[in-house]
């Protein structure tokens, strides 16, 4: 190989190194441009905080949930052995980890909570409630102000809301499946 052409690789794979580590530095921010983006000048909300009411008038996709004012609104869905089943698997993804397999309010993290256990949901007080007592409450949750559970996060609930996890036909799964778990059966 001649003198030549190793000067030129060699000066190839400097030229590369030095690319290499100036796009480092601003790869791992080292360097930072700030490049306007429109994220960036509109309104914004920190994590579970209130993000602005519904639009008057509007209706969700999946239809109405219920309306605000007009009372606990009333199970649409049939309790069914397919209704049931689907509430019972996302019974186990959503709410076991708090309330138990067999609703007790004995699941893992349950046991962790001190002040305020989880629910009973096979207790006569829970299976007293009415349907859209229940639905309300997988939707908006149980809030306590008071609460110092999440001091660095503006939910300070005792039950998170499942709203966003869940939609209007699987929040009323999960209230029929909740039925079955009545003390003694």
């Amino acid at each position: 190989m001649s003198q030549r052409l190793f000067k030129q690789i060699m000066g190839l794979v400097a030229a590369l190194v030095v690319v290499g580590a100036v796009a480092l530095f601003f790869a791992y921010e080292v360097v930072k441009i700030d490049w306007v983006v429109f994220m960036e000048i509109q309104p914004s909300f920190d994590h579970q905080e209130d993000p602005l009411p519904v639009p008057a008038r509007s209706i969700p996709v999946e239809g109405a949930a219920y309306i605000p004012g007009e009372g606990e609104p009333i199970n649409p869905i049939p309790a069914d052995d397919v209704s049931i089943a689907r509430g019972k698997e996302l019974f186990q993804i959503n709410c076991v980890m708090c309330h138990g397999g067999e609703g007790k309010g004995d699941g893992t993290i349950g046991a962790f909570l001190v002040k305020k256990k989880p629910a009973d949901l096979s207790s006569d007080a829970v299976q007293a409630k009415a349907d859209g007592n229940l639905f309300l409450t997988i939707s908006n949750g149980i809030w306590n102000p008071d609460s110092t559970l999440f001091p660095d996060v503006k939910f300070s609930g005792q039950m998170p809301p499942l709203a966003e996890n869940l939609t209007v036909r699987e929040r009323w799964d999960v209230v029929n499946y909740i039925r079955t778990l009545k003390a003694g059966q």
